[in-house]
């Protein structure tokens, strides 16, 4: 199989595998302070990606450090719009201290999936990120309207699939407040992704099939089985052929 993709993972949040993961993916999302991190663990994950060769992006997520950002909130345009230029701002400040250029943004937990499905959230993200650096990645969900309100700002996207994540048959995420959100078989989980990028395709929860555009796969750093499944996951796509690379080396 002759593709090339990139291996993402959530970093910063305190689970103690950072680095064990950061030598096994591509591309980190950082945590930015408001759900996980502060501004001593953002420069050391920045600094220790740098020295993997792995690239960083800004990880922003709602101010609920209670729920992990993960419970939605009631939010304004404006409150995201500060929220998100607050965090990618204060996170690109930090890379190029380290004297690293930030790649992405990925949006976390309940940010990301209310800002996929709401265009007025959605643009609030962007243009937030557009006022910070209109030269960063922004990783959505293909087809949401965080991706469309990308495109729209002028900003590159790279398709993000959940390697250990469940999907409803309208293409979104099952809820982690559901049991089966989460995959915790790693042979089933890497079988899914090698699917996705041989037929472009994953099962929904109701056993049909969604097309499924990738660019970059999430491993999530949080679950007890995360390094075993990341290795797994990199072993297997070498073994397969699929070059794996960050997503500003994909798009150069």
């Amino acid at each position: 199989m002759t593709v090339s993709i990139d291996l993402n993972a959530d970093l910063g949040e305190g689970c103690g595998n950072d680095r064990e993961l950061l030598s096994l993916v591509t591309s980190a999302s950082i945590a930015c302070g408001f759900h996980a991190g502060d501004p001593d663990a953002m420069l050391a994950n920045i600094a220790a990606a740098k020295e993997a060769g792995v690239a960083v992006g800004a990880h922003p997520s709602l101010a609920d450090r209670e729920h992990f950002g993960r419970r939605e909130l009631q939010v304004t345009a404006d409150e995201v719009f500060a929220l998100v230029a607050y965090q990618v701002g204060a996170f690109a400040a930090l890379a190029r201290a380290a004297g690293i250029v930030p790649q992405h943004v990925k949006p976390h937990g309940a940010l990301y999936n209310m800002a996929a499905r709401d265009p007025n959230l959605a643009d609030a993200v962007m243009r937030a990120i557009v006022s910070t650096d209109s030269s960063l990645v922004v990783f959505a969900p293909a087809g949401s309207e965080l991706a469309k309100a990308a495109s729209k700002h002028g900003l590159c996207v790279a398709r993000e699939f959940f390697a250990d994540r469940n999907y409803l048959p309208d293409g979104t995420l099952v809820p982690r407040s559901q049991p089966d959100a989460v995959l915790h078989d790693p042979a089933i989980a890497v079988a899914r992704v090698l699917r996705v990028l041989r037929e472009g395709v994953v099962h929904a929860t109701d056993v049909t099939d969604l097309m499924m555009p990738v660019d970059t796969i999430c491993l999530h750093g949080d679950t007890p089985e995360a390094i075993s499944f990341a290795l797994n996951l990199r072993t297997t796509l070498l073994a397969a052929g699929v070059r794996l690379s960050s997503i500003r080396r994909l798009v150069e």
